[in-house]
């Protein structure tokens, strides 16, 4: 397992594009602390994004992964370059020859996909907890770890886009394409939501049905943080409109995230292995 990710992680070192890309993304990840020092002071209007309490324990650790997991495409066209660079420079017929079998590279990629999700889980921990230390109102221990359900869903959710991806990129082979084929995806989830509601059934089963579909019901783990701002919901009370939303994580979503990864590597590996290299 160490050796099929260092073979990995050199190949990707030894990229400049990929090096750039994952460097970016992780510099972007911290650049939410930056949100805390954005101040509008126009002479009676003061205001402080951090006093909103954004970094409030336990809310912290929903907005932050929220907002964070936007960053997941520039390590999206690293997976996937990731993949067309094996093809481009034939370095998948070498580490064929060379002796690794179809499972282990296809093992190789999925262990990357896991390492990036799982190293960027916690580096949203870690600058998560500093925020919430420095700015939060609430510091009792019971409520900094609460909540933390919403760090296993961004780590769920960045295996299973990433695993997508790693589809894609064996589909595709060429990564404009697969970006485009991604961008597509979209597009034709909305589409055939908006055709079922239409024309099959009504707007609430096809909703329904919009929620097992791969890129929603990632997107479903971690639903927008921002209607449970006080300030959001005072706005609301004044208008009249009901805030209350329902933010938890359900266990059948992580069920369905978990079905679709493992359905985009059984799905790489069988591509893989039917194809003539």
């Amino acid at each position: 397992m160490v050796r099929l990710l260092q073979i990995e992680f050199i190949k990707l070192w030894n990229n400049r594009a990929s090096k750039i890309l994952i460097t970016s993304y992780f510099l972007l990840l911290t650049s939410i602390a930056l949100v805390a020092a954005i101040k509008f002071d126009i002479g009676p209007v003061q205001f402080h994004l951090a006093d909103q309490g954004i970094f409030n324990f336990p809310y912290i650790w929903h907005f932050n992964t929220f907002v964070t997991a936007i960053f997941k495409l520039f390590l999206a066209i690293v997976i996937v370059s990731m993949m067309a660079n094996e093809y481009s420079n034939k370095t998948i017929k070498q580490n064929l020859i060379d002796g690794l079998s179809k499972k282990e590279f296809i093992a190789s990629k999925f262990l990357t996909v896991i390492s990036f999700s799982l190293i960027s889980t916690v580096f949203v921990f870690v600058v998560s907890m500093i925020l919430g230390l420095v700015y939060s109102d609430y510091n009792e221990i019971s409520i900094i770890f609460s909540d933390l359900e919403f760090l296993v869903a961004f780590f769920v959710k960045l295996v299973g886009f990433f695993s997508f991806c790693l589809f894609l990129g064996i589909f595709v082979k060429r990564s404009a394409f697969a970006l485009g084929f991604l961008i597509l995806w979209v597009i034709l989830e909305q589409m055939v939501f908006g055709l079922l509601g239409w024309k099959v059934t009504s707007w609430e089963s096809a909703k329904m049905i919009k929620s097992l579909f791969p890129l929603e019901s990632m997107a479903n783990l971690i639903k927008e943080p921002f209607s449970r701002l006080s300030a959001v919901q005072n706005i609301g009370q004044q208008i009249g409109e009901n805030m209350s939303f329902d933010y938890q994580v359900y266990w059948y979503e992580f069920l369905i995230v978990i079905l679709w990864t493992a359905i985009f590597v059984y799905l790489s590996y069988a591509l893989l292995k039917k194809r003539d290299l």
